[in-house]
């Protein structure tokens, strides 16, 4: 099982890469294919909603068929077959037909691990497990910037999706091999999704993990490259470094809150404090976007860290869930969190536009941006104060 939980991180990885590396290829696909701004912010929500789409179907798969052949098989057809389809891509809308596979393939397997977390640990491991594999996940992030954008200038950016496609297939292969499915329970009933619905501890929390992500991966996925381009003229090695401090940030921030969690009496409080600071940051690039590039990659760098709390908020949640719900109730979970990224991805692009078409400067436009992004913050994190706390583990 070690060697298939090590397989599921790096299955991981490559999802946390593929969500974040169309921030660096901006320019070069603008270039080659006359793939925009606003084309990426699409297809980057198509990634995302597809990823979330796939929740419900995958939490049966895990429930019923286990977490290797859930993972494997759906890595392999939408991991590596998607990233060939971007290889070949030739127009906007290829890109946006290859990221949609890809969100497909990625969609298990997080869960998969959250899974095999939630049914054979205590309860009180669940958070630190969760953050340690969402820490190494994010090194996906971390190649998504910096690294991804010397590969395209040194061997092109088809051959880089070319290696991805390939590297998508070997480690679903692997997991086929290696991920062993958890024993089933003596005695227990099968779960159900109107059972789930009836936790009613999980509706407050709905909302929150639904836009908490956001607001840093959609930053650090999409709109930090195209925002640094236009508004300080910054190269693309300047963006993947920007890029690259902030997946550091939130590398970092998942194990900072990992460690928090097993220190601090109160979860939901924990969430709150970090939830709040992380308005302040939108705040800062709100009224001065403007004001110097260091400012607003730090900004963006201390979002990356104070959002990393998808662990904790995952650990919320899976505490009230009984063991017939665990595959289901994650996943549910985790709809709410992928689905709201994406639908944030698509407005965002849209808010983008409307505000270029009302004859803002790009500049504003971004402002408008991020406007959306803190806002439904501050309304999730609104519903999320009237939720019950985590009961002790």
């Amino acid at each position: 099982m070690k060697a298939g939980i090590l397989l599921l991180g790096a299955a991981y990885v490559l999802s946390q890469f593929f969500r974040a590396f169309l921030a660096v290829l901006t320019p070069i696909l603008g270039a080659d294919i006359g793939a925009s701004a606003d084309d990426l912010a699409r297809a980057s929500g198509l990634w995302f909603l597809a990823f979330a789409a796939m929740q419900i179907p995958v939490g049966w798969a895990l429930d019923t068929l286990g977490p290797r052949r859930t993972a494997g098989w759906i890595l392999l057809g939408g991991g590596g077959g998607g990233a060939a389809i971007f290889a070949l891509a030739t127009a906007p809308w290829h890109i946006d037909v290859a990221m949609t596979l890809i969100g497909v393939g990625c969609s298990p397997v997080l869960m998969a691990s959250f899974y095999i977390f939630g049914r054979e640990y205590p309860p009180a491991r669940f958070a630190v497990l969760a953050s340690l594999m969402l820490a190494i996940g994010s090194s996906g992030n971390l190649v998504a910037a910096y690294p991804m954008a010397l590969a395209a200038e040194l061997v092109g950016w088809r051959a880089s999706l070319w290696a991805l496609a390939s590297l998508s297939t070997l480690v679903a292969l692997g997991i086929f091999a290696f991920v062993r499915d958890p024993a089933p329970v003596e005695g227990e009933e099968s779960g159900s999704l109107l059972a789930l619905f009836r936790v009613r501890a999980l509706w407050l929390i709905y909302p929150l993990i639904g836009v908490s992500y956001a607001i840093s991966i959609a930053v650090r996925g999409l709109w930090i490259g195209p925002y640094l381009s236009d508004t300080f003229a910054a190269t693309v090695s300047q963006i993947g470094t920007a890029s690259l401090v902030m997946g550091i940030g939130m590398v970092v921030g998942a194990l900072a809150y990992a460690q928090a969690d097993r220190m601090l009496p109160s979860r939901k409080w924990m969430i709150v404090g970090g939830s709040v600071l992380i308005l302040g940051f939108g705040g800062v690039l709100i009224t001065a976007p403007t004001r110097s590039l260091l400012l607003s990659a730090t900004m963006m760098a201390a979002t990356g860290f104070f959002g990393a709390n998808y662990a904790v908020l995952m650990a919320h949640g899976r505490s009230f869930l009984p063991p017939a719900l665990i595959g289901r109730g994650v996943t549910m979970l985790n709809l709410f969190s992928i689905g709201g990224v994406g639908v944030l991805q698509v407005l965002s692009g849209r808010v983008y536009r409307s505000a270029l078409a009302n004859g803002a400067a790009p500049t504003e436009a971004y402002v408008a941006v991020f406007t959306l992004f803190v806002a439904s913050l501050a309304l999730g994190l609104a519903f999320y104060l009237f939720s019950r706390d985590s009961p002790a583990d």
